[in-house]
């Protein structure tokens, strides 16, 4: 990254008082250089990078760091347009109706999960004291989208990355890597329809 990305990168993104946990200034910045490096394709040497990479990606705290806040609003953006690529390349070289195709099925596969009843929708934890979520505040997400797939209402996928659930314990909450890996595909597929 030059010393003009550098210092572009540092000016746009707030930070957090020094004695604050943020964002590692160093890991977001050369995250971001290399998904920008990638979406430009100025460099054919880069490990290829997808939106799943984007909005998976993991910083280390660091006192003094970047708003969270702020670098999540920008991944956000980008994990669209990485999004949008993928659609536009997969349109181009197969066609449409292979893109929605695409999305039928993974549509299916979400919809025959929303469908079950509430407080069934995913696995409970073995252990006993496992940390879950809220069964009630994860059924209520599941109800708007199944509202959003099948009676056309108005969600942001935004809602789906924000969602934030009441903790439980054990088997009083489900599974929380399910219900993760669950709204991870939800958001995969909502950033290719929008």
């Amino acid at each position: 990254m030059s010393v003009e990305d550098q210092q572009r990168t540092a000016a746009a993104f707030p930070r957090v008082a020094s004695r604050e946990l943020g964002y590692n200034t160093s890991q977001v910045d050369q995250f971001l250089s290399r998904a920008q490096a990638y979406y430009a394709a100025r460099d054919a040497n880069l490990k290829a990078m997808s939106s799943r990479d984007i909005r998976t990606a993991v910083f280390d705290a660091a006192r003094g760091g970047y708003q969270a806040q702020a670098v999540d609003a920008v991944l956000d953006r980008l994990e669209d347009a990485f999004a949008q690529r993928e659609r536009d390349i997969l349109v181009g070289r197969k066609g449409e109706e292979a893109w929605l195709l695409q999305l039928g099925k993974t549509s299916a596969t979400l919809r025959a999960r929303l469908h079950r009843p509430d407080g069934e929708r995913f696995r409970r934890p073995r252990r006993n004291l496992a940390r879950s979520y809220h069964v009630d505040d994860v059924d209520a997400l599941c109800r708007k989208l199944l509202g959003y797939f099948e009676q056309d209402k108005a969600l942001s996928v935004d809602v789906v990355r924000r969602a934030v659930f009441r903790p439980a314990k054990g088997r009083d909450g489900y599974e929380e890597s399910q219900v993760d890996a669950f709204l991870d595909r939800v958001i995969e597929l909502m950033a290719g329809i929008d």
